[in-house]
């Protein structure tokens, strides 16, 4: 057996080393049956961390999931282990909503984003490892371009991509340069929050949704009563928080947010396909006034199978993909993005196609990634 099979196995035995049974009333104390498979988690660099009955304890290392071994938790295990980190709220929502979202913190370990939810009638969890420190764009790999996008004094900056796909690290990683370097009031509208950021030149507001704020659009309704130069939504859900988002955008603020979209013309058609046909014209005359950039990401698989870097499409609001958004010839989106590698623009072929010639990927694993097939070949030569 490989030092790391053994190391995935070792798992199991430390889930049954012990377990607690007590319910938190405040932030998730130790957990004696958790924690040490954190630590092996942390250890073998796994991104997340999936609990559910009737399966073993599952890792996913390098984009690929992971068996620690065959034997399978059981019900009251998986319960025992993750009703701990539950508030007393928390516990509420869950019995309410059937699922949970929170953020929880071990000394020694590290941040870990949880989303506990209900399977086959049974408790489940989801763990997300979250990286130690603020990431900066040069420790995630994204290109340069996109610290241009944190120098911006208004207007809407998106981040589109699947879920996992580094949304929130790219988002946590502008927002750690306007905190750097500009004196500005930064609030962040999260649900939970993920990164905790500091005052470092910036004053630094989080409000984290079912804690501080009831939903996104009243929070953000609220903040942009209280002075601030950027703002963070983390993700717009609504039709109300995107039309609340577009307003803060045209009226002097800077606001990020993210979008469950593949790519970037995908993510026009999403804001506008959340608004009746009537409103439509309307909301594409302020978008196209508000936008700064959509940024499109994935991760794909590293040549040597260490790791995944972000495969990136940017698309920029030049004078023409302005237009084509106010015109409602969004289908003409792409060749303008082709087209607009002199404002910085890419699409997801031109980036996949870089690292394939950087030696980052492999040419199958872009083929695998790309959005458009027929337009990688060309790009490759």
């Amino acid at each position: 057996m490989s030092g790391y099979d053994q190391d995935l196995k070792s798992i199991v035995a430390q889930l049954n080393s012990g377990q607690s049974s007590g319910r938190a009333e405040g932030p998730a104390p130790a957990s004696p049956g958790l924690d040490p498979v954190l630590a092996q988690a942390a250890a073998l660099g796994a991104s997340d961390l999936l609990l559910l009955a009737g399966t073993p304890v599952a890792l996913r290392i390098n984009g690929k999931l992971s068996l620690a071994g065959d034997t399978a938790l059981e019900a009251e295990e998986v319960r025992g282990l993750l009703l701990p980190l539950l508030s007393g709220r928390q516990q509420q929502e869950l019995q309410r909503d059937k699922s949970v979202d929170l953020c929880f913190q071990r000394d020694g370990i590290g941040r870990f984003r949880a989303n506990l939810h209900y399977q086959r009638g049974t408790l489940a969890g989801s763990i997300r490892l979250l990286p130690a420190r603020i990431p900066s764009l040069e420790s995630l790999h994204l290109p340069p371009a996109l610290r241009r996008l944190a120098e911006v004094r208004q207007g809407l900056v998106l981040v589109t991509g699947a879920t996992g796909s580094g949304k929130s690290s790219t988002l946590a990683a502008l927002i750690d340069i306007v905190n750097r370097e500009r004196r500005d009031h930064i609030v962040t509208i999260e649900d939970p929050v993920e990164y905790a950021h500091g005052n470092l030149k910036s004053i630094v507001e989080q409000i984290e949704v079912g804690l501080d704020a009831p939903d996104f659009a009243g929070s953000l309704r609220s903040i942009v009563r209280q002075n601030p130069d950027v703002i963070l939504v983390g993700e717009m859900r609504d039709a109300e928080t995107i039309a609340t988002v577009l307003s803060a955008a045209e009226t002097g603020h800077l606001v990020l947010s993210t979008l469950h979209t593949n790519d970037t013309s995908q993510a026009v058609s999403r804001i506008l396909d959340s608004f009746p046909q009537g409103n439509q014209p309307q909301i594409r005359q302020q978008l196209s006034l508000a936008l700064v950039a959509i940024v499109a990401q994935q991760l794909v698989p590293a040549r040597d199978g260490r790791g995944r870097y972000p495969a990136v499409e940017l698309l920029t609001a030049s004078n023409a993909t302005r237009n084509l958004i106010r015109k409602g010839e969004d289908h003409q989106l792409y060749s303008a993005l082709s087209t607009g590698r002199a404002e910085g623009m890419a699409t997801m072929e031109q980036s996949l196609a870089e690292m394939v010639r950087n030696g980052l990927i492999t040419r199958e694993t872009a083929l695998a990634h790309c959005f458009r097939p027929d337009e990688l070949p060309r790009y490759l030569k």
